[in-house]
């Protein structure tokens, strides 16, 4: 009997344990920067001189900004809003709640060359 109570106390604690770390299914991984190419190595420089101080990039979780692993992998943004290229680069020009907007330092092809990056994770 007793080892009944354990068993069935032992299961309750694994989901327990479960319900309050998630059953999320993994977010596929980024690729590699040795596989990128021109203009997404060019991309990933501007996110490490622009967007790496508050993202990281091949993580899910919050720094100062939201996680962007999977960023165009899955069907909506952190925002809640679609996982699109226009809303993407319109985040990235006008900012958004507490990220600045970076439409005055980055030109035409920086923003494209990062939003190519962006992809790739």
């Amino acid at each position: 009997m007793k080892a009944r109570i354990a068993v069935v106390f032992a299961m309750f604690a694994c989901l327990l344990v479960a319900g309050f770390t998630g059953c999320k299914k993994p977010l596929p991984p980024s690729r590699p920067l040795a596989e990128l190419t021109p203009q997404e190595h060019s991309g990933y420089v501007v996110f490490e001189s622009h967007c790496a101080a508050c993202h990281y990039a091949t993580k899910a979780d919050a720094l100062h900004g939201p996680g962007l692993q999977a960023l165009f992998k899955m069907p909506y943004l952190p925002s809640g809003a679609a996982a699109t290229n226009e809303r993407v680069t319109d985040t990235i020009l006008h900012g958004r709640n507490m990220m600045p907007a970076f439409g005055n330092q980055l030109d035409d092809q920086q923003v494209a060359d990062l939003l190519a990056y962006l992809h790739t994770l």
